[in-house]
């Protein structure tokens, strides 16, 4: 059911990806390649019976790759939304991460460096459910380890 404040194009985006996502739209797809093949020998295999098979693929090709790069859109948006809600639902998190998705290559790859070193320091503890933020991960660990370092140093 289309919804009102959808273009036209998005109404008939969405039913088109529903569509060519389908099990009757593969079985058709599937015949219409079948019966061309049948066909081949009536036409002698020619050049005429090879093109109508590659430029009908190439233009469905290129239609459908819009067609999917629009639905993939849409759910990696929605996708993102939900993501930052459980992010700005949670206590814990840093809302710092919200909307990442808009930060350059370069951003993301100094981010996902730090979310190895908070690996690194998670696996380091002996709580399993330790739970840390960006910014309480580090302060947490220098903390714990000049607890231990005070804790050596009193013993020696």
């Amino acid at each position: 059911m289309a919804k009102p404040n959808q273009s036209i194009f998005e109404s008939f985006a969405n039913k088109a990806t529903a569509f060519t996502g389908s099990s009757p739209a593969f079985i058709g797809a599937a015949l219409i390649v079948i019966i061309w093949a049948i066909s081949g020998p009536f036409f002698k295999f020619s050049e005429t019976w090879q093109l109508v098979i590659n430029t009908g693929t190439t233009i469905i090709t290129f239609l459908m790759v819009f067609l999917i790069q629009k639905a993939q859109n849409k759910d990696s948006k929605a996708i993102q939304i939900k993501l930052n809600e459980l992010i700005a639902a949670s206590e814990k998190a840093s809302n710092r991460i919200v909307d990442i998705e808009d930060l350059t290559e370069k951003e993301l790859d100094n981010l996902h460096k730090f979310y190895e070193e908070l690996s690194d320091l998670a696996e380091s503890d002996n709580d399993l459910h330790q739970s840390h933020s960006i910014n309480a991960a580090k302060n947490n660990h220098e903390f714990k380890k000049r607890g231990r370092d005070l804790n050596g140093a009193s013993e020696d």
